[in-house]
């Protein structure tokens, strides 16, 4: 007899980041272990979970790229009316037409994921999360044609985005947390890392990994920032360099990672 899905006891990973943060990459890489299923050709934009069930509302119901943190409506905790096992049972039902739910873990990536983690604990209680966070400047330009907003707006934005993640990622049981520069530098040393943190074996990064990718979206901020019209508009503030310091970033030394303690998983007892 065929055991129902139960909530508390499936091992899910999710990926979270915001848009243009490198979790496709990530999330291909991750699902090619042959113990862990993920989405993929699904039909939905990047095979994210997100849209492939009915509970919860995807970031493009609060403004899509670059907009929908600013949307108090998007954020989700445990205590939202929404974090029941009923609507658990009712996603991984819908999920489960896409993965194989017999595997070790089923990993689930979407850019909403970085201000919903204690909602999904609290749907998934043996859930584990893995963020991936990017420079705002990059995350901004590379986000831009999709948001149509400024830069200014875009900065503040992704800010805001790490600063509720950070926050929240106080009330996770299990988490690991990496940067994309570090990661595209070493795929391999961050990919073992976080295989150790999920205890499965290892797999080799077969694929080719760009590591300067960054760097167009430096050269465009630099741009404008010379630019006599844009001098004031993308003037940064001390309380906004600060911010974006304990995000791990500097938008002044902007090939400067800044050292920060939460790196590496993280875990509860």
């Amino acid at each position: 007899m065929t055991q129902p899905i139960s909530p508390v006891n499936t091992n899910i990973i999710f990926l979270a980041g915001l848009h243009r943060s490198g979790t496709s990459l990530l999330h291909e890489i991750i699902r090619e272990h042959p113990e862990i299923s993920g989405f993929s050709n699904t039909g939905v934009p990047e095979d994210e979970g997100q849209h492939l069930q009915t509970v919860y509302k995807p970031a493009l119901c609060f403004g899509g790229p670059g907009k929908f943190v600013y949307d108090n409506d998007s954020y989700m905790d445990e205590h939202h009316p929404l974090a029941s096992e009923a609507n658990a049972r009712m996603i991984l039902s819908q999920w489960n037409s896409y993965v194989d739910l017999s595997h070790r873990y089923l990993i689930e990536k979407s850019p909403p994921n970085l201000i919903r983690t204690r909602f999904l604990q609290k749907l998934f209680p043996k859930s584990k999360f893995v963020a991936i966070l990017r420079h705002p400047i990059a995350v901004s330009y590379a986000t831009k044609k999709w948001a149509g907003t400024s830069i200014n707006a875009l900065l503040e934005h992704t800010l805001l985005g790490y600063e509720i993640f950070l926050r929240d990622m106080q009330n996770l049981n299990s988490c690991f947390v990496l940067r994309y520069e570090e990661f595209v530098s070493s795929p391999q040393v961050w990919v073992d890392q976080i295989f150790t943190f999920l205890e499965l074996e290892t797999i080799s990064v077969e694929r080719e990994i760009r590591d300067d990718v960054n760097e167009k979206y430096f050269s465009m901020w630099e741009r404008d920032r010379t630019k006599f019209l844009n001098r004031i508009r993308l003037k940064i503030s001390n309380e906004t360099e600060k911010r974006a310091n304990r995000c791990g970033y500097s938008l002044e030394r902007i090939n400067k990672l800044e050292p920060v303690r939460w790196l590496g998983s993280h875990e509860r007892t």
